[in-house]
């Protein structure tokens, strides 16, 4: 409910979304996104309009775990009862886990130290109905030693120009990569990504280039020439967004 003489709460949420379909994070004229729907729900409940704070622009198709976001409110609802309130109005898309009013302070972009997020992949000839909205599907198999030795020169500090949309406003490139790892179970292979920040496209171009090492067309160490090269160029291609996942933004201090 309005209250306009109310005390003025800033509220941070917990989101998590299956991006299919999505038009990205962003808000968009005649698109659905994630930030666009969260504030059309959130107006509804507070009852004025609310402009939502997202930790990070995730594109078309990408999905999230552990999205953080924040918005100030005068409204009444009780801090504790938005994440109830908000699903019943959110497409099953969309799903709010948490919410904690904090301080007047907190910015879901400014203050996060870092995110991590995963990539997933089904290596196996026949696709799968249950991961294909989650995995990219790569029927042939793939040489994880060599895209874990690959991945391995692109952690610590460093331009990633290469690894980044040509059209990146960013004008500074340099980000600290802390972890970049492997993981099998069964036909399905996880890279799990953490860093002090990502560049637009850094994690899809990470994991195409790994992927052409895994599939033998480049060797583990063009990795790292393509890396100080600094040219998009020099790296390989970008791997389709649904393969994606933000799993969590980092506010303390960043670690792998």
């Amino acid at each position: 409910m309005d209250d306009p003489g109310g005390r003025m709460r800033n509220i941070k949420l917990i989101v998590q979304y299956d991006g299919t379909g999505l038009a990205g994070f962003q808000a968009q004229p005649a698109q659905r996104t994630i930030q666009g729907e969260l504030e059309r729900h959130l107006g509804k409940i507070c009852g004025h309009a609310i402009r939502v704070i997202g930790a990070g622009r995730t594109d078309a198709g990408v999905h999230a775990l552990g999205q953080v976001v924040n918005f100030q409110t005068h409204g009444t609802v009780p801090t504790d009862r938005i994440p109830v309130a908000l699903n019943s109005l959110l497409s099953r898309q969309i799903a709010v886990t948490a919410a904690e009013e904090v301080a007047s302070s907190f910015h879901a972009q400014y203050d996060a130290r870092g995110k991590a997020y995963r990539y997933s992949m089904l290596t196996r000839p026949c696709r799968s109905p249950f991961l294909d909205r989650f995995a990219w599907h790569v029927p042939k198999p793939l040489d994880m030693a060599g895209m874990q030795a690959g991945a391995e020169y692109l952690v610590g500090r460093h331009d990633f120009t290469s690894f980044c949309a040509a059209k990146a406003e960013a004008a500074d490139r340099r980000r600290e990569l802390l972890a970049a790892d492997w993981a099998k179970s069964g036909d399905v292979l996880r890279l799990t990504l953490v860093a002090n920040g990502f560049l637009h496209n850094m994690a899809r171009i990470i994991v195409g280039t790994l992927v052409e090492v895994g599939l033998g067309r480049r060797s583990a160490e063009t990795v790292r020439t393509a890396l100080k090269a600094r040219e998009r160029a020099a790296a390989g291609r970008t791997a389709p967004p649904h393969g994606l996942c933000l799993l969590r933004v980092i506010y303390d201090e960043v670690s792998a």
